[in-house]
């Protein structure tokens, strides 16, 4: 239980068991199943006739765009449904008829919803109107719009800072909401401008800018038709982004191969069953063609391993690495492999934990291909050595000249659907010279110079009182960020917390000592202005900008979008007395992008070219440009091997996501593809470790992580024998981000570590 003057307000919600029933692990994804649980969900939400209108237009040309993951859209959209699972759940969220207001507000107190779970929470439906907590009030109330506009200001006018003001984004966001919502940032005075990218793929972007000169992706989404080899690593995308599948399976129907790296089996990369085909679902496809289940974040042992003895062959035979690539594009190739010298094949092997067997039939493919794709996602990303696990993976690419071609390249996979986006359009804490000069020269102030502060440092200010007022443009940051006591007290110690905001979340109770919820309009819903339907932009997984414009009525006439929302606040703190003007900003989202237009590159013409299928950004890796690296050359990277040294019946743990869940959006309580149903509360061990500290199947255990003589303990989890490497864990965050230190991250990046993070378990009585 969180303790604060004001409000007693649990941190994690109910923790009782819900009536666990375990089945063996499915070995495929989608098929007929995936459809009918997506439709039971949308049908529950939204009803029949809206939940299939709906649908048809999700991803669609001239439709909108999924408020799920950023994968990318085909250039001709299935006419079926371009749209997975868990795009369906995402969409039955938002649309819901369940309705969160005024009256719900007054019946329920910030304290009584606290103690719910985060799966009930958010099945309480759309928020509906402005709200406001006063200090020393349990209860939300109604307030107005310009009376929280005017109270946000007035907020950030008493901070003797601007650095006192913290702004956070979501990667749900529109390109026009989150390039007014930096505008109005630097306005104010400050570069504090934390965003999701920094608890995710932060590695990725810091990795591939001071190798490839680009903190994006190099593929696009035809690229997978041509690829040789698609090498996935630290990413189910069966469950996280499930439209993927299609893509993986075009590149076996022309001849490639997929190899699948990860600790856990995950049934969407052994079989896919495509819906859209009857082919598909009565037989499915086979993806994998090698699954190296690796150990906890011995991907580096791995990758240099395969590099090891790919060196080997090429020095006794050729042609296994692109020597005219090497020498025409990159530089340092000499000194990594001077560095796996040092490493013996027996010591890399036992660390991956893999088979000399696999380890030889992966060799041998990579040896004979040079059209390879490497994705990833967060289980590479989020260890304390996150950004060299992506260096090592360029390290292979480059090695293969595996860049700049048709079926090869790199491959970030994002998971909100404008997180790429918002970024582009200047969300970061980074200052950028090159930004601050446009800015100025567009807008007539000069943005300030000083580096803002990124998520962790954030949190760490708002627990030392320094950070004082936290605006949040999208998102669930108490359940999203590491570290969930030490957050929810940063939360607490600010004077005014506001929460642009959809749906309720946990987010809406652990607050500072006022608290706003200002409800937005969300993806697929109208958004009409004087008569007039807007449009809005977002920026796929690959670098693609397109338009995304709702259909559905608003499900409250109180609702303002994102844009109108970043005006309001503006306005009232400058008063209209400042170079920008708001209010015909917030307005007229044509002028937003003549204004995107004006300062950010590759960019012109932005409402014309968003129509239909979009258009590609700039991309220097695509066209081999490395002229902005060091002597022009994209670069190799000496990477060493992560150093755990874990004592005896400690674990390595990784936070991960069910089947029924989307970040912290908890669709349901079922983990269908690993067989779990009715539970969240689980932590998955091999049966070896189990017998060694004398567990049974469904054993009550706490988990314990200790850093810096600091104990975080996430209570009452039943164990769930799995087929997991040993000496390794698993289990679903939120519930257990309690665990994860918020000082412990990736150097350079500062990702956290929520998948190596070392712990202890402790049986409790059943």
């Amino acid at each position: 239980m969180g303790d604060s003057k004001q409000r007693q307000i649990s941190l994690t919600g109910d923790k009782n068991f819900t009536g666990i029933k375990l089945k063996q692990p499915a070995q495929y994804g989608v098929g007929i199943l995936g459809i009918k649980v997506a439709l039971q969900h949308t049908f529950k939400e939204m009803g029949i006739v809206k939940s299939l209108r709906t649908l048809s237009h999700m991803n669609q040309k001239e439709g909108f765009d999924c408020p799920g993951c950023a994968w990318p859209d085909p250039e001709k959209p299935s006419k079926l449904g371009e749209y997975c699972e868990n795009g369906a759940k995402a969409l039955a969220e938002e649309a819901t008829h369940m309705r969160v207001d005024e009256d719900f507000f007054a019946k329920h107190s910030v304290e009584e919803i606290s103690q719910w779970t985060d799966y009930k929470i958010g099945k309480s439906g759309r928020l509906t109107q402005p709200m406001v907590l006063h200090p020393g009030e349990v209860h939300y109330k109604p307030i107005s719009w310009e009376e929280a506009f005017e109270l946000t200001a007035k907020e950030l006018q008493k901070l003797n800072s601007p650095d006192d003001g913290i702004f956070y984004t979501s990667g749900r966001s529109s390109n026009e909401a989150a390039f007014l919502y930096g505008l109005f940032i630097r306005a104010f005075g400050t570069n504090n401008m934390p965003d999701c990218s920094n608890m995710c793929h932060e590695s990725s972007g810091v990795a591939l800018s001071e190798t490839l000169g680009i903190g994006k992706g190099s593929v696009k989404l035809e690229d997978f038709d041509k690829a040789e080899v698609v090498i996935v690593m630290g990413q189910n995308p069966g469950t996280n982004h499930p439209r993927m599948l299609s893509a993986l399976q075009k590149c076996k129907e022309n001849g490639g191969k997929v190899i699948s790296i990860n600790p856990l089996e995950e049934a969407g990369l052994l079989k896919f069953k495509n819906p859209q085909e009857v082919t598909g679902i009565l037989s499915g496809t086979t993806l994998t063609d090698i699954y190296l289940q690796v150990r906890l974040n011995e991907d580096v042992a791995l990758l240099k391993l395969l590099m090891k003895k790919l060196a080997a062959i090429e020095k006794k035979q050729g042609g296994v690495f692109d020597n005219d690539f090497i020498k025409t594009y990159t530089q340092g190739h000499e000194q990594v492999l001077e560095s796996l010298e040092q490493y013996t094949e027996e010591e890399l092997l036992h660390r991956s934990g893999i088979s000399e067997e696999l380890i030889n039939q992966t060799v041998d493919l990579l040896a004979k291909k040079n059209k390879i794709i490497i994705c990833w996602a967060m289980g590479l990303t989020q260890h304390k050595n996150g950004v060299e696990n992506i260096k090592e993976c360029v390290n292979l690419l480059l090695l293969k000249g595996s860049l700049g071609k048709p079926g090869a390249g790199t491959c970030p996979v994002r998971g909100h659907s404008n997180v790429q986006g918002d970024r582009t359009v200047g969300i970061m804490h980074h200052v950028s010279k090159e930004l601050n000069t446009a800015i100025e020269s567009t807008f007539g102030f000069s943005p300030p110079i000083k580096e803002g502060l990124d998520t962790v440092n954030a949190i760490k200010a708002m627990h030392d009182e320094k950070g004082k007022v936290f605006i949040a443009l999208g998102g669930n940051f108490v359940s999203a960020a590491s570290d969930t006591n030490y957050t929810a007290k940063a939360l607490q110690n600010c004077s005014l917390t506001v929460q642009i905001s959809t749906k309720l979340n946990r987010s809406h109770v652990v607050t500072g000592k006022t608290a706003l919820i200002l409800p937005t309009l969300g993806r697929s819903e109208k958004d009409v202005k004087n008569g007039r339907q807007r449009f809005l932009t977002v920026e796929n997984s690959m670098g693609k900008v397109h338009r995304t414009k709702g259909m559905l009525t608003p499900s409250s006439n109180q609702l303002k979008s994102e844009p109108e929302i970043v005006a309001g606040i503006a306005n009232a703190y400058f008063k209209e007395n400042h170079s920008v003007n708001w209010k015909s900003l917030g307005a007229d989202y044509e002028l937003i992008r003549e204004k995107i237009t004006a300062v950010l590159k590759g960019f012109a013409d932005l409402s014309t070219k968003s129509k239909g299928a979009g258009f590609y950004l700039p991309n220097n890796v695509r066209d081999l440009d490395f002229s902005k690296l060091p002597n022009q050359k994209a670069q190799f990277s000496v990477c060493g091997l992560p150093q755990h040294n874990l004592k005896e019946n400690e674990f390595l743990l990784m936070t991960i996501r069910s089947h029924d869940q989307f970040n912290t959006t908890i669709y349901g309580l079922n983990d269908r593809y690993r067989g779990i149903y009715n539970e969240r509360r689980v932590v998955l061990m091999n049966k070896t470790d189990m017998k060694k500290l004398g567990l049974q199947n469904l054993s009550v255990v706490d988990i314990i992580s200790n850093y810096d003589n600091t104990e975080r303990r996430a209570q009452k989890f039943l164990v769930i024998p799995y087929k997991i490497p040993e000496g390794n864990l698993a289990a679903y965050f939120p519930e257990t981000n309690v665990l994860v230190p918020y000082n412990h991250y990736a150097d350079k990046s500062h990702t956290p570590i929520s998948k190596s993070v070392i712990v202890t378990i402790e049986k409790q009585a059943n």
